[in-house]
């Protein structure tokens, strides 16, 4: 990634998360006793509070499934620090969120507060807590993660009553050749057998190196080498659909300049049992990026989140299995972000 030029806007990410997620183990001890490549473009910009259903299209029964509209904690890591889990979370009640996903479990400068506290904090504001990015692998042995502390890992999530725990580091650890994923699915085998053990799903969530080409093997999309070392009852996959169509952009073909074409959402529809998690962002198309998008607030961007979102919950059975997550990684201002996200995913409609 740091053969652009520019800076790496998905390494930033990765950075920075990883940061807060290191914040949040250090403090775990103390502050817990004591976080189709778009084909058209996206439906209506809504501004309005949610609910009100602004740029509704048509007459179609909602896009968006009752119950199912969440947001990943850390693209309001900035208010949370300074205001606290209480303030952010009435604003989310406010907007029509039904649940949030953490990315640590600390507030900063609001002070300590304990898994108990946060878990009855979400429910007073009708936040239902869904999951939880926690981080793979460290060279601590102290570290939270799954590989360190992974006894400690499920005990805070089920503590917190988390259905889903999961990590947001690809299966890079061991490197990037088709072997090194196997040794990596192993461990999220290993994760998920513990998981389920306590009646929780382990996820991952992906960037856009995910969908690249093994270095030993270059026919080889190492997404694939996931989807198929892993056990399908033990190991779940939370699409990042923004970072699944940069990485469509950039991983279409092969290192020899070969096609390689692929649909994320096709994944989906292959598979929907394995996707009980998505995370909702949106960017514009920009060819001249490296990534092919700038990602933007949703609703602001190419995503046809309105086909996206309808293709999955049409599946029989399917309606109420997936829980839609907004996110934003560096949003201009997060609660402006959080309101509009919401309003413009309440807004869409069916196409009769």
């Amino acid at each position: 990634m740091s053969r652009f030029s520019q800076p790496d806007p998905e390494l930033t990410h990765r950075l920075s998360r990883r940061g807060m997620l290191g914040v949040a183990a250090g403090a775990t001890a103390a502050a817990l006793l004591g976080a189709a490549a778009p084909a058209t473009a996206a439906t209506g910009n809504a501004s309005g509070a949610a609910g009100t259903a602004p740029g509704a299209k048509g007459r179609g029964r909602p896009v968006l499934p009752p119950g199912r509209l969440g947001i990943q904690l850390y693209s309001l890591r900035d208010k949370v620090s300074t205001l606290g889990f209480g303030p952010v979370f009435a604003e989310l009640e406010k907007y029509g969120y039904d649940e949030v996903e953490f990315a640590g479990y600390t507030q900063g400068s609001a002070g300590p507060i304990t898994l108990a506290q946060l878990k009855r904090l979400a429910r007073d504001h009708g936040l239902n807590p869904i999951g939880s990015h926690v981080g793979y692998y460290s060279d601590d042995p102290n570290a939270y993660t799954f590989a360190q502390n992974l006894t400690k890992v499920l005990d805070d999530a089920q503590a917190l009553g988390l259905k889903h725990i999961g990590t947001a580091a690809g299966p890079f650890r061991y490197g990037s050749t088709v072997d090194a994923w196997k040794r990596a699915a192993e461990d999220f085998n290993t994760y998920g057998a513990a998981a389920r053990a306590r009646g929780m799903k382990f996820y991952q969530h992906n960037h856009s190196e995910e969908f690249s080409f093994a270095t030993d093997n270059p026919k080889v999309r190492l997404y694939d080498v996931l989807l198929k070392e892993t056990d399908p009852d033990l190991v779940h996959l939370e699409m990042d659909i923004y970072w699944a169509y940069v990485g469509q952009f950039r991983f279409s073909k092969r290192p020899d300049g070969t096609p390689a074409p692929f649909e994320p959402l096709n994944y989906v529809l292959r598979q929907p049992d394995r996707y009980p998690l998505f995370h909702v962002k949106d960017g514009e198309s920009d060819p001249s990026n490296p990534y092919g998008y700038r990602m933007t607030d949703v609703g602001d961007g190419d995503i046809d989140y309105q086909r996206f979102i309808s293709a999955v919950t049409r599946l029989r059975g399917h309606r109420l299995a997936h829980h839609w997550q907004a996110e934003h990684d560096n949003p201009a201002e997060s609660f402006t972000f959080a309101r509009r996200s919401s309003a413009h995913l309440h807004s869409l409609r069916e196409k009769c």
